[in-house]
């Protein structure tokens, strides 16, 4: 069976933990912490040190969240999270690649990671003033962009779930996580994507396990 190594707060272990059940691939989840704790031998596995790392069923060993979920694409092709058509499967990589590197610097680094990590395992007291200046300052403009990329549809691409829309939800979970939902009377389309997204069997799983840990 493989082995998906690493925390399931994490939205990159999340990404491909939602990738695996939406393909019904069966794993299992080896819990790995990033910092000092991060065993030697996991370096072997994760050169830059991040979490995911991910190991097949021949034993062979893949790091990084959008590495995995490529070669999971690959191995277990259906459903398809990489839209066939040229531009929107460019379309999707791109929606990966903001949730992966713009959302996650905002909805992570500012927000979740001050609010909900840091006083829980770490025992330092929430920034609350420098936490609503990112909520107040730097949340609208990405909800913005959001809701201009959103059609009718509950997807981003090609009319059905992507790469991209597993990448986007898997980061707004963590947001969830801190208490911050978008306003639905000034995002309505972000609020509906979000909510019919974490409404979906793998996303809501992870969700009502996470959120067991920080009750």
């Amino acid at each position: 069976m493989p082995t998906v190594y690493g925390v399931n707060a994490s939205p990159f272990v999340r990404k491909v933990r939602v990738v695996l059940a939406e393909k019904k691939v069966a794993y299992d989840l080896e819990p790995i912490m990033v910092g000092p704790m991060m065993p030697a031998e996991f370096r072997t596995m994760s050169p830059l040190g991040k979490i995911p790392a991910y190991k097949d069923d021949a034993g062979r060993v893949l790091a990084d969240s959008s590495v995995i979920s490529a070669y999971i694409e690959r191995t277990h092709p259906s459903p398809a999270f990489y839209p066939a058509d040229a531009y929107d499967y460019a379309r999707a990589l791109w929606f990966e690649e903001w949730a992966d590197s713009g959302l996650v610097a905002v909805f992570g680094a500012k927000i979740f990671f001050p609010k909900v990590v840091a006083p829980r395992f770490f025992g330092r007291p929430c920034d609350e003033a420098a936490v609503q200046k990112a909520i107040d300052e730097d949340l609208p403009p990405l909800f913005d962009y959001l809701e201009s990329q959103l059609g009718s549809g509950p997807f981003l691409v090609g009319g059905a779930l992507s790469i991209g829309d597993i990448s986007v939800l898997s980061q707004f979970v963590n947001l969830r996580h801190a208490g911050v939902t978008p306003d639905a009377t000034r995002w309505p389309k972000v609020a509906a994507y979000v909510a019919a997204g974490h409404a979906r069997p793998a996303f809501k799983t992870l969700i009502d396990e996470e959120s067991a840990q920080f009750s």
